[in-house]
């Protein structure tokens, strides 16, 4: 059979970064034992990690908790998967819509390569086998928003298989102290997103939007290998900035691009693993961390008095409702040694051409800026934790001469503190990266001292459209460069406040800071601290 026709669609990409800094969650070796439900479960587990759902009390027993993840991504493409129909989030309602979006009679499906192209690249950055050969089938159940009544989806030979997904997560109260953990990634299937439908109550009326309906999905399938809410939250972040660096899904878990799906089971350790229940459609981290925790706490204490869980999962039963899509052909796809002689370029995917075109992971990133700018790792998870922060960061390196070390601590402390207290986004910073270059460069070549330094950064913060330079003119905010006028302030200092002077020469080492700070306010916070202790110091042992 030959393979499906490709349509050609040129992505909306768009990147971005992030990450969550995470505690530890209990681990204390692997129970034994399989699931007896659903069809995820029945694999084995490597590492089955402990829970402990609050301080144990004396005879409480330690409970092992298993979550496990179905994570769809919508794929960052112009057009649906099978149709020609625009993807654009906020349309006006059934402003989207194809014949074949609408299962009108004698429509049929038109495989968007784009999607392929993402899929593929998305198993590769995951270490996933790619299987050369690929099939849909059709997943029938009914919903209103369904409008054919099945979902075109990859259940049987998906498109890649056998993954996995690292992670950092901090051990202990120390951010510094890190561990990479790994969970295993089942499969990669491509499927078709359903319509939404907006319920009405005042009007007791449910209305149904199919600008959703075909829209291309990524289904990823994480094995239950992780422990807890923060561990699960921190995979999905670390997810979400794989996508976003390869360009295949702009994952806005706002914008439902990104929602989660958990498995979650409690059991005693040693024992078989607990029935399952399943917390559905999460689109936010944060949340979904909070839910597995609470649907652990809510098993535990179920338990603990005697009652019985039971499985609320409302996954699709795999042996029922499934049939192979008989509108669309195999999926094959080839690497350069496979490669059928004189075949359309347009019409078949290279899985070796997508692998060259991969981009820095993130890990990768996190590691280059650790070994490149001698930054800790939790700076260099910080700076892609924020959509754009890592370019605005660069873009300051770029433009300055002042240490990376400051200029991290800048971006880090002052810039990123600016921007939470306004709940703006990078993009929306008024401050520029050659403002703050500038600005460092002043206090690199010590023209200012740190706290004029952050009173040029609020007037920059104020958008009047001077520089720097400006307004340290303007302000008279450029340090003392007259070595004899800050001998005689220093000497007058003294002079004004011998009971000062006295307290330090009895021992109160502290004493200095006070005829620094005298100092500094006589010229206005023009003189650097430290020249002024120089002084100080010199005068006082003379």
């Amino acid at each position: 059979m030959a393979a499906p026709m490709l349509r050609w669609c040129c992505p909306g990409r768009r990147f971005a970064f992030a990450w969550v800094g995470c505690g530890s969650c209990h681990r204390r070796g692997p129970p034994t034992g399989s699931t007896s439900n659903g069809k995820r479960g029945q694999s084995s587990v490597a590492q089955q990690p402990h829970f402990t759902a609050q301080k144990p009390r004396e005879g409480e027993h330690e409970w092992a908790a298993v979550v496990g993840l179905e994570i769809h991504a919508q794929i960052a493409s112009n057009s649906k998967l099978f149709s020609g129909s625009q993807v654009h989030f906020a349309a006006p309602p059934n402003s989207l819509v194809s014949f074949f979006d609408a299962s009108l009679p004698g429509t049929l499906p038109v495989l968007n390569r784009r999607c392929v192209e993402a899929a593929v690249m998305t198993g590769l950055a995951l270490d996933c086998h790619i299987n050369r050969k690929s099939l849909f089938d059709r997943k029938h159940y009914f919903y209103a928003d369904l409008p054919a009544g099945y979902q075109i989806t990859q259940q049987r030979l998906p498109i890649a298989v056998n993954g996995s997904l690292a992670y950092s997560v901090c051990v202990g109260r120390k951010p510094s102290r890190m561990v990479t953990r790994t969970v295993r990634v089942k499969q990669i299937q491509l499927e078709q997103d359903s319509g939404k439908s907006l319920h009405d109550d005042l009007r007791s009326q449910t209305l149904i939007d199919l600008n959703r309906a075909g829209i291309g999905l990524l289904e990823l399938v994480l094995e239950p290998d992780m422990s807890c809410g923060e561990e699960a939250a921190t995979a999905v972040r670390e997810l979400q900035l794989i996508l976003q660096a390869l360009g295949t899904s702009q994952a806005n878990m706002a914008e439902g691009q990104l929602r989660v799906d958990a498995n979650i089971s409690v059991h005693r350790p040693g024992e078989p693993l607990g029935v399952r229940t399943e917390v559905k459609n999460l689109n936010s981290a944060r949340f979904l961390a909070k839910a597995i925790d609470y649907e652990i706490q809510r098993q535990i204490n179920e338990l603990e008095n005697g009652g019985e869980i039971l499985n609320e999962t409302r996954s699709f039963d795999n042996r029922l409702g499934f049939m192979p899509e008989p509108n669309l052909p195999p999926l094959l796809l080839y690497d350069s040694g496979s490669l059928p002689s004189g075949a359309d370029p347009q019409q078949v995917i290279n899985v070796d051409q997508l692998r060259e075109r991969l981009p820095e992971l993130p890990r990768v990133t996190r590691e280059r800026l650790v070994r490149q700018y001698g930054m800790l790792p939790e700076h260099s998870c910080a700076l892609l934790n924020e959509v754009g922060l890592l370019e605005f960061f660069q873009n300051v390196i770029k433009e300055t001469r002042a240490e990376p070390k400051k200029v991290t601590s800048w971006v880090l402390n002052t810039f990123l503190g600016f921007l939470k207290q306004r709940n703006l986004a990078v993009s929306e910073s008024p401050v520029t990266p050659s403002a703050l270059a500038e600005l460092l460069d002043l206090l690199d070549r010590k023209a200012i001292s740190s706290s004029a330094a952050k009173q040029v950064f609020e007037e920059l913060w104020r958008n009047d459209g001077k520089t720097p330079a400006q307004i340290v003119a303007e302000k008279k905010l450029e340090l003392l460069q007259d070595p004899e006028a800050l001998e005689q302030l220093c000497r007058s200092t003294l002079e004004a406040h011998p009971h000062v002077v006295m307290d330090l020469k009895r021992g109160n080492a502290r004493a200095i800071n006070k005829l620094i700070g005298l100092v500094r306010k006589a010229t206005l916070g023009r003189a650097d601290p430290t020249a002024i202790k120089e002084v100080l110091e010199r005068q006082l042992s003379s």
